[in-house]
């Protein structure tokens, strides 16, 4: 599959014109390549069963893609997390609040599980789904082990991030508070919290590599700390500029590369930095100029081993390079963006988002698809095969030339063209009105030649009797019947050059049928003699245009105008009373016959009438 068509449902689950099945749709910002794997509206749960079964006869219906069974919540996804061994993937959303987790292996939900209060953030504690921490909106934390519920505890202040240690055990939680909480998990108890000189914290990373933790405030600094020590390390780093107290303002997003060394942060006025911890400078400042706050920044290795960055608004998430900022690609779902997840090595990005389903999309010039869903290769290189339309959703492309032969050239500038590479981009209904108004023949040209190639169509589907080619002259009764003879190009000629007498009428109504249907022209396709020999050096000095058909083009051109099978059966059956003629003859002269037949039997006499 291709992209859905739209289609509704009605209040009696009828499909109308406004819904949209999900499909494989394709775009290509900075000609990088994105697969919207999934998108639109999906068939209503409380669709009768009638009207789910009309449905399987319906054509977009079958072509849909559905990467992950049932992946979708009732009103929105908040969360979307990857456990380590890449096979589960675990979402929470509302409403009612509730985690979801699907066995990617099976390309199925694995689980659902319902939660007292909505899910802030969450996290996988183990390889696998077994233990998961989930931080909830009523200050609690709710640990699920593979049974399912297993504690629960609360915090003395709202939280908004959660950050789990592996090297310490350490659950760490932040929130609107300068105190960062710690509960480790290993001896089952609240550590001493840590301090920070913000009055909120927004988000929290621990690093794989060295176990630092950074925090990032809503004053617009970054503190880290070294969890053994329980001390902060230098004095802070100022990213930009803070919020009010409460406003969850600053610093939103922080995320260490896997050195460790380097650090990338994001705030809420839609800028990325980027710093090595042993300089309080910024390598790079990447703005996504749209001033939607970062919701996260991911450090990506591509198949190939090339690094670069993705980092997700509220809107868009972008793709680009770490050392230059070059934009490489971005994705937007058309949504409000809450998370985003990454698969690294790998070109597949899901995002939860305001929405039913979640976003899946695809860039393959970012890696391979991972092996659960590899199916995703094969349909992307066959829509690569296709051809790509000219139009992109309702707007056309047009170039400056066309503009002026439309009479359009006076709208640059406005709001009605969309400047774009060497064109604009223009509405479809304007620029029917346009070429309505510019070429008014354009549609009767059109419906014409239609009408045409339905006929044509038709006529391909007649049975043509097809008779006895002729014993010479076979191919010259072909190209009389096509009408390519010098006398007709001639008179053609002469039509079009305006000089139509009455002989020219008299020429035109003798056509290569009253030629074949005239007896003083039967014995040249009837006599050998009369064989024009289009080889022969005279034929081809008389007629030095004349076109030299090679032995194939010969026989398809009588195959076309004549039944060759007749011919050949005739061959076979004068053949085989040539050969059974003289046999018989042979015979009779063996008995002594004078060949005129044997004689007929004498009739017995009468018998004689015997008197009463």
């Amino acid at each position: 599959g291709g992209g859905g068509r739209r289609r509704s449902v009605q209040n009696d689950g009828a499909m109308g014109d406004d819904d949209t099945f999900s499909g494989l749709r394709v775009s290509a910002p900075n000609g990088v390549k994105v697969y919207q794997v999934t998108g639109g509206k999906q068939v209503p749960k409380w669709l009768s069963e009638t009207n789910k079964r009309k449905l399987r006869k319906d054509a977009d219906y079958q072509r849909r893609i559905e990467l992950v069974q049932d992946l979708e919540f009732s009103t929105a996804s908040s969360r979307v997390r990857l456990s380590g061994d890449g096979n589960f993937l675990a979402v929470t959303g509302i409403h009612p609040p509730q985690v979801k987790v699907y066995d990617l292996s099976q390309l199925s939900m694995k689980f659902e599980r319902h939660l007292d209060a909505e899910v802030v953030d969450f996290d996988i504690l183990s390889d696998d789904y077994s233990k998961m921490a989930f931080l909830c909106a009523d200050r609690s934390v709710v640990f699920h082990a593979k049974f399912g519920n297993y504690y629960k505890t609360r915090f003395p202040r709202q939280g908004r991030a959660i950050a789990y240690a592996e090297h310490t055990g350490d659950l760490v939680v932040v929130g609107s508070t300068h105190e960062v909480y710690r509960l480790n998990l290993e001896q089952g108890r609240f550590l001493s919290p840590l301090e920070t000189n913000a009055t909120g914290v927004n988000c929290a990373r621990v690093s794989s590599t060295h176990g630092l933790l950074a925090c990032g405030t809503e004053n617009g600094t970054v503190e880290c700390f070294d969890l053994r020590s329980r001390e902060r390390l230098g004095g802070g780093l100022r990213v930009c500029a803070g919020g009010a107290e409460g406003s969850g303002d600053g610093v939103t997003a922080v995320r260490f590369d896997p050195s460790g060394m380097r650090l990338a942060t994001g705030d809420a006025e839609g800028k990325v930095r980027l710093y090595d911890l042993r300089s309080s400078r910024p390598l790079f400042t990447k703005d996504h100029m749209n001033g939607f706050k970062i919701v996260d920044v991911r450090w990506h290795s591509a198949s190939d081993g090339h690094k670069r960055i993705i980092s997700a608004d509220t809107r868009v998430v972008r793709a680009w390079e770490p050392d230059t900022g070059k934009a490489y690609t971005s994705v937007e779902p058309g949504d409000e963006i809450n998370d985003v997840c990454v698969w690294d090595g790998t070109g597949l990005i899901v995002t939860a988002m305001e929405t039913k389903r979640l976003g899946v999309h695809f860039v393959p010039s970012l890696g391979a698809a991972p092996s659960w869903c590899s199916f995703l290769e094969n349909i992307t290189e066959e829509m690569e095969e296709e051809a790509a339309p000219s139009i992109y959703d309702d707007y056309k492309f047009v170039t400056r030339e066309e503009l002026t032969r439309l009479g359009m050239d006076n709208l640059i500038g406005t709001n009605m063209l969309r400047a774009y590479m060497h064109g604009f981009f223009v509405d479809n209904r304007l620029y029917g009105k346009a070429k309505a108004i510019a070429e008014p023949f354009s549609y009767e040209e059109y419906k014409q030649k239609k009408v045409e190639e339905k006929l044509a169509q038709e006529l391909a589907t007649r049975i043509v009797v097809k008779r006895k080619a002729p014993k010479v002259n076979a191919a010259l009764v072909a190209r009389l019947e096509k009408g390519e003879t010098a006398a007709d190009r001639k008179r053609k000629g002469r039509k079009k050059g305006g000089a139509d007498t009455h002989e020219d009428t008299d020429d035109e109504d003798e056509g290569a049928g009253a030629i074949l249907e005239d007896d003083r022209f039967a014995r040249m396709f009837e006599d050998a003699d009369f064989e024009v020999d289009e080889d022969d050096d005279a034929y081809r000095a008389l007629h030095p245009n004349a076109p030299k058909l090679s032995k194939r083009e010969r026989e398809e051109m009588l195959e076309e105008h004549f039944d060759l099978d007749d011919d050949d059966d005739d061959d076979e059956n004068e053949g085989a009373v040539a050969e059974d003629g003289p046999g018989e003859l042979d015979d009779d002269d063996d008995d002594g016959d004078d060949g005129d037949g044997p004689e007929p039997e004498p009739e017995p006499d009468p018998e004689p009438e015997l008197e009463p």
